[in-house]
């Protein structure tokens, strides 16, 4: 099992909640002394050696990199929990000139599971496994305006990507109809972690702290991602959306076939997809 974003928050609880139910997990992250220290917490947790995988998931040429060591280094790939995530409040841009938040909260997941479909229809039954959010049902694919260029809002690029999250698990699980590779998209709930603490907004500065004793801990918010990435009754379920292990109806845009053909149109241009 491969979980990007795997160094801390609910990735790093997925992976550690993975190994204590004896999967082999293996890692991503951007630092290189992180991800090995989290790896010796699955290995302790009794997932056995991890593998670890560095790279700066919102730079292309990375992904790219990362997936050869991936593939080189994993026979058999029988999940790819897409973890990884970002919130900023403030628009940024990636070395391949693309909005960040977009780039990293969808691209980087689009592309990944593109270089390493191959593997996990080799590996099937398979599962993929996608983290988005509630927060899909307030965002909106402006297709005009993808990368923030003209108007760029903190929560309107969240929205927007989590939104893709959606519209990519249900249009992958359609184009891999008979291939015993499933693929799912879920809500972790609300989680306390340092999310968005790079570049947060104001609203974010003062309410987080107060609504912190609320919220849930990283390892309760990872039991979705648990729960779609093992339960044995999930072999054959696709294209659903879950929250608290239960599957839940998305937003209605979520459900948009023609706007999930054409972002998927769309993101495999950007990131030159094959």
């Amino acid at each position: 099992m491969l979980v990007t974003g795997g160094t801390g928050g609910i990735g790093k609880a997925t992976a550690l909640g993975l190994a204590a139910l004896g999967a082999r997990v293996a890692i991503t992250g951007r630092d290189r002394r992180r991800a090995d220290e989290v790896a010796r917490g699955i290995e302790a947790a009794g997932g056995g050696p991890a593998a670890v995988f560095v790279a700066d998931m919102s730079s292309q040429s990375e992904v790219r990199r990362m997936a050869e060591e991936v593939l080189g280094q994993l026979d058999r790939i029988d999940v790819l929990v897409n973890n990884v995530g970002g919130y900023w409040n403030t628009r940024h841009v990636t070395a391949d000139g693309l909005e960040r938040t977009f780039a990293v909260n969808h691209l980087a997941s689009f592309l990944l599971t593109d270089l390493l479909l191959h593997r996990l229809i080799r590996s099937a039954p398979a599962r993929v496994v996608t983290v988005s959010s509630h927060a899909h049902s307030g965002g909106r694919i402006d297709f005009d305006d993808l990368q923030g260029e003209r108007s760029y809002s903190g929560a309107r690029a969240y929205n927007q990507s989590k939104l893709a999250n959606v519209l990519f698990t249900y249009e992958l699980a359609r184009r891999l109809r008979g291939t015993a590779v499933t693929a799912n998209a879920l809500h972790p709930g609300v989680v306390s972690t340092s999310f968005g603490a790079e570049d947060p907004g104001r609203a974010q500065r003062l309410a987080v702290p107060l609504l912190r004793p609320f919220m849930k801990s990283p390892a309760r918010g990872a039991t979705t991602s648990i729960h779609l990435a093992s339960a044995p009754d999930l072999e054959r379920v696709t294209g659903r959306y879950f929250a608290d292990c239960r599957p839940r109806k998305s937003s209605e845009r979520s459900s948009d076939e023609r706007a999930a053909a054409r972002l998927w149109q769309v993101s495999g241009d950007l990131v030159q997809a094959t």
